[in-house]
């Protein structure tokens, strides 16, 4: 048999991060040989990912980073089972390298993200070995991007809501960071009223229309009072027409053109753990 120094499990701990008795065991288990250590944490990782898979995993943090030309930003929810688990460095560390991995490859969406080499192996076989060490269900969830002539992120505080805006052309960075911040506090569903989905579009509709015809308004005036309704849905809802919380006597439009009057939102994204 084989002698297991201390030096060994450190090396081990510091290939895999697991803890300092799995991988005393798995040294001892593979014989001292190095790379077979390294398998038996990876397989028994995936083991204990399987066995957890039907576990609810609402906890995890949420992330956002922008490449240094500041042109395309990625965005990633890795989550996990408790909160103990979110705010391990461990954790947030293996999120922050799943970013800068997104970041760095731009896949084209989540599916692809996860079929990407990570250090040797698939992104989702890596989140499925981490898993095993965490002893807890660890899913990754949501991956976005955006790409513009400037892109900017905002993390909320805690790791649980992040978000991307992207604009037309580099504007002051801090007015560009208070429109990431206004994403983030009011959660627009579209830039424009003219962006809002149309079955977005028909729900909001439709809720003004019943509301009318609840508080005993004439037929004839249903779809008028509907409209108004939606109206007041696309002043509250949508990113540009919504007031600026640093200043309510703005717009986010009419602040942005302040800013710089050419500058236009091109896309932003928006992801939250409470979601």
């Amino acid at each position: 048999m084989a002698e297991i120094t201390a030096a060994d499990v450190a090396k081990l701990r510091k290939l895999t991060g697991a803890g300092m008795m799995d991988c005393k065991n798995a040294l001892v288990e593979a014989n001292g040989d190095m790379e077979r250590a390294i398998e038996l944490i990876r397989e028994r990782g995936k083991a204990i990912a399987n066995k957890r898979a039907d576990r609810e995993a609402g906890e995890g943090a949420a992330l956002s980073k922008v490449n240094q030309a500041g042109s395309r930003g990625a965005m990633i929810v890795l989550n996990c089972e408790t909160d103990f688990v979110a705010k391990n460095a461990d954790f947030l560390g293996v999120a922050n390298k799943i970013l800068d991995h997104a970041l760095n490859t731009a896949p084209a969406n989540l599916d692809a993200l996860k079929e990407s080499s990570l250090d040797g192996r698939k992104v989702a076989d890596f989140v499925a070995e981490f898993s095993g060490i965490t002893g807890e269900k660890v899913e990754l969830s949501y991956y976005e991007q955006v790409e513009a002539p400037m892109v900017v992120s905002y993390i909320h505080m805690g790791n649980k809501l992040a978000t991307l805006v992207g604009f037309s052309k580099a504007i002051d960075i801090q007015a560009a960071k208070d429109v990431a911040m206004q994403v983030a506090a009011m959660s627009p569903v579209a830039i424009d009223k003219d962006d809002v989905p149309e079955d977005i579009r028909q729900k909001e509709f439709e809720i003004g229309r019943e509301q009318a015809r609840l508080e005993g308004k004439p037929e004839n005036m249903l779809d008028k009072i509907a409209e108004g309704k939606l109206k007041k849905f696309y002043k509250e809802s949508t990113l540009l027409n919504q007031e600026f919380v640093k200043d309510n006597k703005l717009t986010i439009r009419q602040y942005l053109q302040s800013v710089d009057k050419d500058v236009k939102v091109t896309a932003f994204k928006r992801v939250s753990l409470n979601l």
